[in-house]
């Protein structure tokens, strides 16, 4: 599995470098994002503008990383710009589970704003 991963201070940013996100590749995206739960990665977002096909095994995959960041922080789906993709996620009507937002840049402002709330709301329960 080909993929890049930018590790910031607030989040990181994982890029999948694949045309299919498929049952050859789910597994492995599956394994990577337990691994940077393990580490402590609090919000993710997953790029998938170079994937111009997914099926029911790396929807599942996205799934995992959405149940993992549910509760500790913010998962965020960004680059969908395939039609086959697109199509995918409004069939199985994902955008009402998954944050889905356009851009890596506002998907990075989204999770700054994520975090600036969380702060907010530990002083406020302190």
């Amino acid at each position: 599995m080909k993929f890049s991963i930018d590790k910031q201070e607030k989040y990181s940013l994982l890029k999948l470098e694949e045309e299919n996100l498929n049952t050859i590749i789910a597994p492995n995206l599956k394994s990577e994002f337990v691994i940077l739960r393990n580490e402590g990665i609090h919000n993710l977002i997953l790029d998938l503008s170079e994937v111009e096909f997914a099926d029911s095994s790396g929807l599942s995959a996205i799934l995992t990383a959405n149940r993992l960041w549910n509760d500790s922080g913010t998962f965020i789906l960004t680059g969908i710009e395939h039609e086959n993709v697109k199509k995918l996620i409004k069939i199985t009507r994902l955008e009402d589970v998954l944050t889905v937002i356009p851009t890596v840049q506002e998907s990075i402002d989204y999770v700054l704003m994520e975090e600036i709330e969380r702060e907010l709301k530990a002083d406020t329960d302190d």
